[in-house]
């Protein structure tokens, strides 16, 4: 069955291409597989294997082949590995000097060859974070660190307006009183994104009179919509 180059990543596929550059005289009759390997230095087993994974699976045949197993600690049985997983998972969480020491003593006991620190070290370290974080902070770590948060849209104008405060980089200078930087408060229609009014206060952040100038206002700002 002829596989597709997309199966391939861009690596695969040019390193497929450069094979196959180097086989065409050979599929042409242009030039003898034995003097092929002996030009650049390959093995006429490797030319051959290579033949016929091209008329076996095209062009993507003569891509690197990948491991079945790959992203498996092939080192590590898997009952020890789920072992392990097990272990890391505890709450409170354990340390990986006394996972390990858990680990050869389980091995010991089922004639089985326990695992060097460092393996135990990375297998640890290839878990998901969102699934540690989950058994060891719970629902509510897990959700504000790795959930997506809900973000309301609005139908419609004037269904949901948004209101945000900023300190301007300025001095107010008033009589009687001291210097102090003003608030400025923006409502900000969420669903044209017009923003209806704005109101400016001497001493903090005013929602109430912006709000209100807002409303009494708002048919002369989406009389368009």
């Amino acid at each position: 069955m002829v596989l597709p180059l997309t199966n391939l990543t861009a690596q695969e596929r040019a390193q497929a291409m450069e094979r196959f550059d180097l086989l065409k005289p050979i599929l042409a009759g242009q030039e003898l597989l034995a003097t092929m390997a002996h030009r650049h230095q390959l093995s006429p087993r490797t030319l051959q294997r290579w033949l016929q994974r091209y008329h076996t699976d095209g062009l993507a045949g003569l891509g690197r082949k990948r491991r079945t197993d790959r992203g498996q600690h092939r080192r590590v049985p898997p009952e020890l590995h789920q072992l392990i997983e097990g272990l890391v998972l505890q709450r409170p969480p354990l340390t990986v000097a006394i996972i390990h020491r858990r680990v050869c003593e389980w091995s010991q006991q089922h004639h089985l060859t326990p695992p060097s620190y460092g393996t135990v070290y990375h297998l640890i370290r290839a878990l998901p974070a969102g699934l540690t974080t989950l058994a060891h902070q719970g629902t509510k770590a897990y959700q504000q660190r790795f959930d997506l948060l809900y973000r309301r849209e609005a139908a419609g104008p004037n269904a949901i307006w948004q209101a945000d405060h900023y300190v301007l980089d300025v001095l107010l200078v008033r009589e009687g009183k001291t210097p102090a930087k003003p608030w400025l408060t923006v409502v900000i229609d969420d669903y044209s994104r017009v923003c209806p009014t704005f109101y400016t206060s001497g001493s903090s952040a005013m929602c109430g009179p912006c709000s209100m100038n807002s409303a009494m206002s708002r048919e002369r700002y989406f009389i368009a919509w």
